[in-house]
């Protein structure tokens, strides 16, 4: 619930700032890198939030973290230009690293019902940005996108009444570590997070601007908002898949139809594709939570969901910056068919398990 109150002045930025980037005193390529921002410094500093989440527990860490989303949404609502905007971007980028590992954590705490858990904490989570994105689009319709950002600072102090209620218990400190090459599981993070988290909403929001331009910001902001209604309704459904048939084998069979429906969006087929996407994506978003910590058990599970989410991170960073720079000048049937293929090449390496977690099921 934290997070839900807290998300909503991210993903409505998501929603205006491609689509009024001159009243936001910045251009499309610098609104590309704004939105990325958060996402890259997640990647520096991941790893000072999961010792600190380790340290603090989890009620002063989500305090802090919803305060830091209010004073986003302020100055969203009030600041214009690159260099006013960046520095509550990487505010934000750090608050929400604090807030999805929190929540992440304590849905896998037991590895019994975990992708339950994490279906369930996925579809509350997304309660805010439903109600938020349809409400921003039609004041920016009537009234131009600063006003909204007014409005969702309250929500977000409303935070602090739930965070009240989380445990404040310490957990175990992460080992720092060197940097490795990545495995199966961080491949498709990355190029999960550029295709839905990066290219997708960019590219949504820009090509329907230019198919729909008079009432672009409405369908876009449904469109968004149905994503996170996709959510509610399907993640806790994914869980209860993933608890019967593997979370491994639906995480596959997912991303492949999820890269078919990428294509087809990049081939023009942008309103239909974009609502499968949205659907396969609530649906595969409670399935890797529960794979690391099976794969990961014990004290290093926690360091195992802040990696994961890292290279998620990276590519949902370089995403904007792609669509940014990429999007006037290049087709995007290739800008999306490249890397839905490499994705599909991603979940097939996944579903081959590592030795060492074959033989352990094995034991067990």
């Amino acid at each position: 619930m934290a997070l839900a109150l807290a998300l909503p002045a991210d993903t409505v930025l998501y929603l205006l700032l491609p689509m009024y980037a001159e009243q936001f005193g910045v251009t499309l390529a610098e609104a590309g890198m704004l939105l990325a921002a958060n996402r890259l410094v997640r990647i520096a500093g991941y790893g000072f939030v999961a010792r600190f989440y380790a340290v603090r527990g989890d009620r002063p860490t989500c305090t802090l973290a919803v305060v830091a989303a209010a004073i986003c949404g302020l100055g969203y609502a009030t600041l214009s230009g690159f260099w006013a905007l960046l520095p509550l971007r990487l505010l934000w980028g750090l608050a929400f690293a604090a807030l999805n590992l929190s929540t992440q954590a304590l849905a896998t705490a037991d590895a019994v019902g975990a992708a339950q858990r994490s279906g369930r904490s996925r579809a509350f989570s997304a309660l805010g940005p439903v109600i938020a994105l349809p409400l921003a689009a039609l004041l920016a319709y009537h009234y131009g996108p600063r006003t909204i950002f007014w409005v969702l600072c309250i929500p977000a102090l409303l935070g602090l009444t739930v965070t009240r209620g989380l445990p404040s218990l310490r957990h175990p400190v992460p080992m720092r570590r060197g940097l490795k090459l990545p495995n199966s599981l961080d491949v498709w993070s990355f190029l999960e997070g550029l295709t839905l988290d990066g290219l997708f909403i960019i590219g949504l929001s820009y090509l329907g601007s230019d198919l729909l331009p008079g009432g672009a910001v409405m369908i876009a902001g449904v469109i968004l908002a149905v994503r996170y209604l996709g959510e509610i309704l399907l993640s806790p459904v994914g869980g209860r898949l993933a608890e019967r048939f593997g979370a491994e084998r639906l995480l596959v069979s997912l991303s492949l139809v999820t890269s078919v429906a990428l294509i087809g969006f990049g081939a023009g087929w942008l309103w239909s594709c974009a609502a499968a996407i949205v659907v396969l994506r609530a649906l595969q978003l409670p399935l890797l939570a529960p794979i690391v910590a099976h794969r990961t058990p014990g004290p290093e599970r926690v360091h195992a969901l802040a990696s994961r989410s890292v290279w998620r991170d990276i590519g949902a960073g370089a995403g904007p910056l792609l669509a940014g720079v990429l999007l006037p000048v290049l087709s995007p049937f290739w800008l999306f068919s490249v890397p839905a293929l490499l994705l599909a090449a991603a979940a097939i390496a996944c579903g081959r398990r590592p030795a060492a977690v074959q033989q352990g099921s094995a034991a067990q």
